[in-house]
C-alpha cells in the first residue's frame, strides 16, 4: 500500500481555496445543466480554481471535476472534485453543503479532504492512517440495532428511467422509516458519508455512485472503521453503481433492505 501523506497539505489546501470562495460571495447565476440539475457561477469558480491549483502542485496526477469532466495525465492516480456538494441547497442558503476532493487509486479513494465551510468542520483521511474532522480522530458507530439509528437516504432519481429507479427508493423509504429511529435526506453525499464516520450517522444509502460526489466520503467512513459497499454488497468502488456506507453492527440489516428495495426496481 502506498503511502499518500505528502500529498494530504496539497488537498488541505485545495479545500481552503474552495473555502474561501464559497464563503466569499453568494451565487449571481443558477442555471440548469439537466432536468433538475443546477450550477452556479459559484460552483465553477471554485472548480476552476482548485483545479488550476492542483494542477501546479501535481502536474503528474488528472483531474476529474463535477463540472469540467477530466483533464491532465490518465496515469494510475487522479483527483476527483466536487467544487460544491449540495448545490441545490448552496442556491437556496441551506447551509448544507461543502467541497469533497479524494485521490483515487485503483478504483478507491486514497487520500480525501472535505470542507463544510457553512458548518466550520473539514475532514481529512489518508489511507491506513485513520479519518479526522480537524485535529480529532473520529469513528464510526456503534449502533447494532436499526431501531436506534439515524440514516441518511440519498436523493431520488432524475432523467430517464427514473421512475423505475425510484420504486427502489420509495420502498426502501417506507421499509427504513418504519424500523429505524430517523431516516434523513441531506442533499450532499459527502456530508452523508462524513457523518456516518464521525458516528453523528449510522448509515447512508446512496442508490447512485458519481466519483467526485462520493470516494473522498468513502474513504472517511473506512478509515473510521465503518463499511462501504454496493447494491450486491461487495466492496464500493468507483464503478460501483450505489454507495451504502454503514457501522458494521448495521450491516445485515440494512444490506437486506437494500436488497428487498433493488428487486422493486
Amino acid at each position: 500500500m502506498a503511502d499518500h501523506r505528502a500529498l494530504l497539505p496539497v488537498a488541505r489546501e485545495a479545500v481552503a481555496i474552495a473555502h474561501r470562495i464559497v464563503l466569499a460571495r453568494a451565487p449571481v447565476s443558477v442555471t440548469a445543466k439537466a432536468e433538475r440539475d443546477l450550477v452556479t457561477d459559484v460552483d465553477l469558480a471554485v472548480e476552476e480554481a482548485v483545479r488550476d491549483f492542483l494542477t501546479r502542485e501535481t502536474p503528474e496526477i488528472g483531474v476529474l471535476g463535477e463540472e469540467h469532466g477530466r483533464t491532465g495525465p490518465a496515469g494510475g492516480l487522479w483527483w476527483a472534485l466536487d467544487p460544491v456538494d449540495g448545490t441545490a441547497n448552496f442556491a437556496r442558503g441551506i447551509p448544507l453543503c461543502g467541497t469533497s476532493l479524494g485521490l483515487v487509486e485503483g478504483g478507491r479513494g486514497v487520500l480525501a479532504a472535505i470542507d463544510l465551510p457553512f458548518l466550520g468542520v473539514d475532514y481529512v483521511a489518508v489511507e491506513g492512517y485513520g479519518a479526522y474532522a480537524g485535529d480529532e480522530r473520529i469513528q464510526v458507530s456503534g449502533a447494532t440495532d436499526l431501531a436506534d439509528a439515524v440514516l441518511a437516504i440519498g436523493d431520488f432519481a432524475v432523467g430517464e428511467g427514473a421512475e423505475v429507479k425510484n420504486r427502489a427508493r420509495l420502498t426502501l423509504l417506507a421499509e427504513l422509516g418504519a424500523r429505524a429511529q430517523r431516516i434523513r435526506m441531506l442533499g450532499t453525499a459527502a456530508i452523508d458519508l462524513a457523518w456516518v464516520a464521525q458516528g453523528k450517522l449510522e448509515g447512508s444509502v446512496i442508490l447512485a455512485n458519481l466519483p467526485w460526489d462520493t470516494l473522498a466520503g468513502v474513504l472517511l467512513v473506512r478509515e473510521a472503521g465503518g463499511l462501504v459497499l454496493d447494491g450486491d454488497d461487495t466492496s464500493h468502488t468507483a464503478g460501483s453503481a450505489a454507495t451504502i456506507a454503514v457501522c458494521p453492527g448495521l450491516r445485515d440489516e440494512v444490506m437486506a433492505a437494500v436488497r428487498r428495495a433493488l428487486a422493486t426496481g
